[in-house]
């Protein structure tokens, strides 16, 4: 009922929209007289404000046309290396005919958040590694659009899906998981070591993800522990309506996981809109400009699938299964012990509210048999959830970090057959923070 009272709201705000637009039009005419007086401003504002908070938000673009390798201008075109029904891979492919010389840059799959939010979130995360890496990224489906024809997915299709990217994109593959998939992603590699996979990564990255939320729970885990899983499925689980292409299939609905969010800070968000009407009113273009940026991806959400949504909720908050040694994937226990050639580095936000320190340094207790010189944990001081992954201590402290870690990691394997026997770094530049 959740989605079809959401979808009556937008249609019978339809036609209000309409006469809004019509009379912001009439405003923004450049021979208007009232426009240019108190009143008109105000009334201008009113409309483009009303439009913002009540219109629908379609995934952002990427746009990422450009980027700096070696000092040089080089174009950069998105090409889908992979796709399912639920997921494509995608290839952040840099001009090679602009490129100075023959490079070798480590292949970096960034594994992106099904959370709500689309993979375009980290457009700021793929911007700073683009200079340095061949770039893919996993752009995940909205439940939405995709017909029930196409059958479920839940976590274990969440994990399969790292694994058979992983190997699109064959040995020597670095792995970066962001927020919630870090769970998938370190289940993921401990499959492929179980089953001496020549393809498993030479390193993964896990920055600011839920590997055991039993350390420093925030408020987000302990609603998650606080309620059944009956609760949630009766509560927050909806069939998608007509007219999408996945109609009556169960969805998380993004719109809901959305409300979450922005209940978490409301008093920000509030604060942030009345800013944006007084900037409205006074003409200030480049403030309005910065706040239409950030809520038009913020804004943007997608469905999750029932299956997907639940299963996570039950093996990694309520049943914390992954830290507790109970987890599986398609009937096979999750043992992180196998890991033993893949290097592990961990990164944590000191205010993550989402994730709170600790949670995802627990990986490296899981990881028993890494060598312990292939091993390390990172703290950055003064950012959010956020902040792990996108903003400017992303891109001066934490993205560097990440780079120097991956080229001792190519370092080292660099002599070996394949690549398929990690050595024990001794470069300084990754010593940031050992466990």
């Amino acid at each position: 009922m959740h989605y079809y009272a959401y979808e009556l709201a937008h249609t019978v705000l339809s036609p209000l929209r309409v006469g809004v637009s019509g009379l912001r039009s009439i405003l923004d005419m450049p021979f208007n007289p009232f426009a240019m007086t108190p009143y008109g401003r105000h009334l201008a504002a009113a409309c483009e404000f009303f439009e913002n908070v009540t219109r629908r938000y379609g995934k952002p673009d990427f746009g990422l046309k450009t980027t700096r390798v070696g000092g040089v201008e080089v174009d950069v075109h998105e090409r889908i290396v992979a796709a399912t029904p639920f997921c494509n891979l995608v290839h952040f492919k840099r001009d090679e005919n602009a490129l100075t010389g023959i490079r070798h840059d480590p292949k970096v799959l960034i594994v992106a958040p099904m959370s709500g939010h689309y993979a375009t979130l980290l457009r700021g995360t793929v911007k700073a590694m683009l200079p340095d890496h061949e770039v893919y990224i996993t752009d995940w489906s909205d439940a939405r659009d995709i017909p029930l024809a196409m059958g479920r997915f839940d976590l274990d299709d969440f994990i399969d899906h790292i694994i058979q990217f992983t190997r699109v994109l064959g040995p020597d593959t670095h792995v970066m998981g962001v927020c919630q998939p870090t769970v998938a992603v370190l289940a993921a590699v401990a499959h492929m070591a179980s089953i001496d996979d020549p393809c498993q990564p030479a390193s993964m990255i896990l920055m600011g993800g839920p590997i055991d939320t039993r350390r420093n729970p925030t408020a987000v885990n302990k609603l998650a522990e606080s309620r059944s899983l009956a609760w949630f499925e009766n509560n927050v689980i909806s069939t998608v309506p007509l007219p999408h292409a996945g109609f009556m299939r169960p969805v998380y609905p993004g719109f809901m996981q959305l409300t979450g969010f922005m209940t978490m800070n409301l008093e920000r968000h509030m604060n942030a809109h009345v800013d944006l009407f007084k900037n409205l009113v006074k003409g200030d273009c480049d403030s309005v400009k910065q706040h239409q940026d950030f809520y038009d991806e913020y804004l943007a959400v997608m469905d999750l699938t029932a299956e997907f949504y639940l299963q996570t909720v039950k093996t990694v908050f309520q049943d914390h299964a992954l830290p507790e040694g109970t987890m599986t994937h398609r009937g096979v226990r999750v043992d992180c012990s196998e890991i033993r050639d893949t290097a592990l580095m961990t990164i944590e936000g000191e205010r993550d509210d989402i994730t709170g320190i600790g949670q995802t340094q627990a990986a490296h207790d899981l990881c028993s048999n890494i060598p312990e010189d292939l091993k390390v944990h990172y703290m950055q001081e003064g950012v959010g959830h956020y902040g792990v992954f996108n903003g400017t201590r992303w891109r001066t402290e934490i993205q560097p970090r990440i780079r120097e870690f991956i080229r001792a990691v190519e370092y080292e394997r660099g002599d070996l057959p394949n690549g398929r026997t990690a050595r024990r770094m001794h470069h300084p530049a990754v010593a940031v923070s050992p466990v």
